[in-house]
């Protein structure tokens, strides 16, 4: 098993930035991939970043490519996810995720946080 907390979300002004972050616990040498999804009111959970923790590659959807950076602290088991240049249209609940390999789809993540909420006003 492994147990993950997201922290960091808030309220932010647009243009604004913001880090959360995902400590990991419990087996944490399950963790192969990290994953960011985000999930609005009415719409499905998206994938949004994702990081390979031996290689740190990364992989960012369109929708944040430029503006939102994966980063890890390894000895903390902590993944970062510093977003810049807020747009109202990032608000959504955030959540950090663990998988086997680096893709979209959400289903192949096996453990997941319990989410925190991002607002960005405009």
């Amino acid at each position: 098993q492994v147990q993950l907390v997201e922290s960091g979300g808030g309220l932010v002004q647009a243009g604004g930035s913001l880090r959360l972050s995902c400590a990991a616990s419990g087996r944490t040498l399950s963790v192969h991939v990290v994953g960011w999804f985000r999930q609005a009111p009415g719409k499905e959970r998206e994938f949004i970043a994702g990081m390979d923790w031996s290689s740190r590659s990364t992989r960012y959807a369109d929708s944040v490519k430029g503006r939102f950076t994966l980063s890890r602290d390894a000895a903390k088991n902590t993944a970062y996810l510093q977003m810049n240049t807020l747009k109202p249209e990032d608000t959504a609940i955030y959540y950090c995720a663990v998988g086997y390999s680096l893709t979209y789809n959400r289903d192949e993540y096996r453990y997941w946080g319990q989410g925190t909420q991002v607002t960005v006003s405009s």
